[in-house]
């Protein structure tokens, strides 16, 4: 069994310490493109130095261990998703298909309701097709339009898409994060989503409030002239993604789709060309690209040598601080919150996070009397929370590569998911904290964490 050790998040620490350190250091000194001047794949370097160094046994095992992450299935995925995200995008736009659909979107939808129909359209796509970087691939480079023929700020409108795709991807019953929190804790799908809607739908209506009065003044000019053909390849991938198509398969068609249009409407648009722009869309990608490699390798590291455990364990020991009070459901849920939070800090990836604390938050359920349906409610609801603010977290690092900004300048700008962070926690404080029947016995003292 591992031994639990908090050295072992040190290597993350070291990670933040260069990559955010150093983009506050050149911001503060007044350089432009302040956070790109360290790039992340780079900083990550001296933090898996640090996790080989912090590791036991011969080099090999511990290079082994790193590569297993590397190439860990949800990693590999991801990597693909980039890949095929990049070509998407780069090859709709070259043949015009950005401008056409931002010129539609704007001709039928009033420029109060930009921000909030954008917000909307992207909940349900994600919804939908169950995953919020396929949704994010899928709609970034037309909000990234949308803000170019608008006066609306680009991270505000960039953000607004990354929301929409968490509120997708937390209440999908074909999420990854859904189907491994129901899952864990034992429930059905239906019932867990219940649970969830009552705390998502407020935070984003008050989501689509709060963008409404931000884009209630958009100067939106006379849309340009379109083809609605130019538009077939992001009709296809909304239309596939509500039938639930697997996401690599919908980016594939996309681009051919995007292909074909490009070779019968664009002049001098050729075969040649569109390899070109394909091969553009996979190196716009690379930075991420490496950088989620890295850090699967880098998580594979710290939980091999205890660092989650001890994290667990940490999370699990502070929730039981107040034995000398009877023990409550809101304790419990406040445990299984911070517990997954904390995890997806680590990890950055929700459904990693929510397995590893699945058996966790199900023992939690159990002492404290929180009802299973809100367990696994709590589990996909934080871990959403954190992975659609992590500026290392897949999403925003998709997200700012296809608008060009920096991942940390788009944390402030995913309103929903601060807003469901706040209408979580309420809903926990909230809720009555009466001791459950038949819980909170004593555990055996060789056994303390569980």
């Amino acid at each position: 069994m591992t031994k639990a050790s908090p050295l072992a998040l040190l290597p993350l620490a070291l990670f933040l310490a260069l990559f955010v350190g150093s983009g506050l250091w050149f911001q503060s000194q007044g350089v432009g493109m302040a956070f790109y001047q360290v790039s992340a794949p780079v900083a990550i370097l001296p933090a898996i130095a640090l996790a080989m160094l912090l590791g036991r046994g011969p080099l090999d095992q511990r290079i082994e261990i790193f590569v297993r992450g590397v190439g860990d299935q949800t990693i590999v995925t991801m990597v693909l998703i980039y890949l095929l995200a990049g070509g998407f995008a780069s090859v709709a736009g070259a043949v015009g298909g950005v401008e056409a659909t931002v010129n539609f979107g704007l001709s039928v939808i009033p420029p109060a309701l930009v921000l909030p129909g954008l917000f909307v359209i992207t909940a349900f796509v994600a919804t939908a097709m169950g995953t919020s970087m396929g949704t994010v691939a899928a709609i970034a480079p037309i909000a990234v339009g949308v803000a170019t023929a608008t006066d609306l700020p680009l991270l505000l409108t960039v953000g607004t898409v990354v929301g929409g795709a968490m509120f997708g991807d937390n209440l999908s019953i074909i999420s990854d994060t859904t189907i491994a929190a129901t899952r864990t804790q034992g429930v059905e799908m239906r019932d867990k989503f219940r649970m969830n809607f009552r705390i998502a739908l407020p935070a984003a209506l008050a989501t689509m409030a709060w963008l409404y009065f931000q884009g209630d003044s958009a100067a939106v000019e006379v849309p340009g002239d379109y083809e609605l053909l130019r538009v077939l390849p992001y009709v296809a991938v909304l239309a596939m993604a509500v039938f639930g198509v697997n996401v690599l398969l919908v980016l594939f068609i996309g681009i051919l789709l995007a292909g074909v249009v490009g070779l019968a409407l664009q002049p001098g648009y050729s075969l040649a060309v569109l390899v070109q722009d394909i091969n553009q869309g996979y190196v716009n990608m690379q930075e991420i690209l490496i950088l989620s490699l890295l850090i699967g390798g880098l998580g594979a590291l710290m939980k091999s040598q205890g660092g989650l455990e001890w994290l667990a364990r940490t999370i699990d020991r502070l929730s039981r601080l107040g034995r000398r009070t009877p023990p409550s459901s809101r304790t419990g849920a406040l445990g299984i919150g911070t517990a997954v939070a904390a995890t997806n800090l680590c990890v950055a990836n929700n459904t990693v996070a929510i397995l590893l604390n699945g058996d966790l938050a199900k023992e939690i359920s159990h002492r404290y009397g929180v009802d299973p349906r809100r367990s696994a409610s709590l589990l996909d609801i934080f871990s959403c929370v954190v992975q659609g603010l992590l500026p290392w977290g897949a999403q925003l690092l998709l997200a700012s590569s296809l608008a060009s900004v920096s991942p940390l300048a788009l944390v402030g700008q995913v309103q929903y998911c601060w807003l469901l962070a706040i209408a979580a926690v309420a809903g926990i404080v909230l809720t009555g904290n009466q001791r459950p029947v038949g819980v909170g016995s004593a555990l055996p003292a060789d056994r303390p964490w569980q």
